[in-house]
Parts: C-alpha cells; structure tokens; sequence
C-alpha cells in the first residue's frame, strides 16, 4: 500500500497534525523562555516605534503619506509611552535611554504632522512623560 501523497494541515499553533498541540506548546515555551526579559521589552518596544513611525508619516518611499494616521499613531505613541516608563527602571541605563530618546522622537514628529499641535503636556503620552515642548 502506497503512504498517502495528500499533504497533512498544519495548525500555525499546534504544529503539524501529527504532532501533539503540548508538545508544540512546550517547544514555544522552552524557546521564549531562553529570551532575556530586556529582548522581550525592546522588541515590543522596536515594533511599537516601528508602526507609530509610519502612521506618523515617516515611512520612507513615495507613498508615505498614504500611511498618515494620527489617530493611530496617537495610539501607538501612548502604548510605547505605557511601556518605556513603567520598564526603564528594570531595563538598566543604556536601554531605557536608547527607548525615551526615540519616543520623544516620535512624540515630537506627531506633533510636527499634527494640523493642529495638542497643548503642552496633552499630545500621546505627554501624560506619562511630560510635555516634550
């Protein structure tokens, strides 16, 4: 009898059919358990800086303004703002610097797109870092 040529369904978080969804689990849970806390934080963080940055209109390339969103860069900025503050202490000097310079970057790019700039202290997540004005 000929093994059957129909390839088998992967579940994305289960693993293959084949492969019990604990064992999948586990494996995931070894993995992420090797990446230090800090990784973990500035990774979130990168991402959070990455999409803000965009939806603030600082994509490279012609059609960066088609990405312009302020409503959803304020989103991000605050999220990050959330982040940055409350893991600094535990990041260690180097890291946390590396993160507040590049929100306050992005809070003062968002300023810079913004039609009309938010009072001091009120732009995305001036109220967890004080006013960048």
């Amino acid at each position: 009898m000929q093994p059957d040529p129909t390839p088998q369904p992967v579940d994305p978080v289960a693993g293959p059919a084949h492969e019990p969804a604990h064992d999948h689990a586990r494996e995931l849970a070894r993995d992420i358990a090797d990446v230090p806390a800090v990784e973990v934080v500035t990774t979130a963080a990168v991402h959070l800086m990455s999409a803000a940055a965009v939806k603030c209109g600082l994509a490279e390339g012609p059609d960066a303004a088609d990405h312009l969103d302020l409503a959803e860069a304020r989103i991000l900025i605050t999220a990050l703002a959330g982040l940055v503050t409350t893991s600094a202490p535990d990041l260690g000097g180097q890291h946390a610097r590396s993160l507040r310079d590049g929100l306050r970057s992005l809070q003062l790019a968002f300023r810079e797109a913004s039609p009309v700039p938010d009072p001091p202290g009120k732009g995305p997540g001036e109220r967890l870092t004080g006013s960048v004005v």
